[in-house]
């Protein structure tokens, strides 16, 4: 089992004035599955999808993965996680102007002390499996939206991650480079990668092997633990 959410809840505000996002959320993935969350603005995805990144942690519930319960980890150890095990994939890329395609897929490695030659090659392994082997050294300012997606995606994949978040992948992208940021998605499934995407394109969510909804914070459709 890679993930197992138990009744997670996640309520803002104080507690004269909260402001509950999550209610009893409760599913489970296993290694190498593909799901795709669908939801409307405010429905709590965007949160759901923070607290499986250890990116935020939950007011109550449990979430275990790798059968190891971090739900309360130190901050210190969600970035090891982060770092380690997760990979990111944003709707607004995210890359850095004044660096190369190369160095902007590096970047996690040089957080997880990589060495700098090791660096370049693994980042250039993830460019080729993303079809840029050739855009290394061009900057993002001379690169489509859609190259900068996909470089965005081989930032994500280059640490080996156990997991991929994709937030919205093609949501800034045409139709054309959409469809192209899918086929990467279905190649790096069909080779073992678990994946979930959140995303309001219903085409988009029917290329995942299961389709989660999210209304009011409530989350129907996954595996139950």
């Amino acid at each position: 089992m890679l993930i197992r959410l138990e009744h997670i809840e996640k309520t803002y505000g104080t507690a004269d004035h909260p402001v509950p996002v999550l209610h009893d959320v409760n599913f489970a993935m296993h290694e190498g599955e593909y799901y795709a969350i669908m939801g409307p603005s405010g429905s709590g995805k965007s949160t759901l999808m923070n607290i499986l990144g250890y990116l935020d942690t939950p007011t109550k519930g449990t979430y275990y993965f790798e059968d190891v319960d971090n739900s309360r980890a130190s901050d210190t150890k969600m970035a090891r996680i982060r770092n380690e095990k997760i990979g990111f994939v944003f709707q607004s890329f995210h890359l850095l102007q004044r660096r190369r395609a190369w160095e902007n897929v590096a970047l996690p490695l040089m957080y997880g002390d990589v060495p700098k030659r090791e660096r370049r090659e693994r980042a250039e392994q993830a460019l080729l499996e993303v079809g840029l082997k050739d855009r290394m050294d061009f900057y993002p300012t001379q690169l489509s939206g859609g190259q900068c997606q996909r470089v965005a995606i081989a930032r994500a994949i280059c640490t080996r991650p156990k997991l991929l978040l994709a937030d919205e992948p093609t949501g800034a992208l045409d139709s054309k480079s959409g469809q192209q940021i899918m086929d990467i998605f279905d190649a790096l499934h069909a080779r073992g990668m678990s994946i979930i995407m959140i995303t309001h394109e219903h085409a988009v969510a029917e290329r995942a092997q299961r389709m989660m909804h999210i209304y009011d914070g409530v989350l129907s459709g996954g595996d139950p633990v």
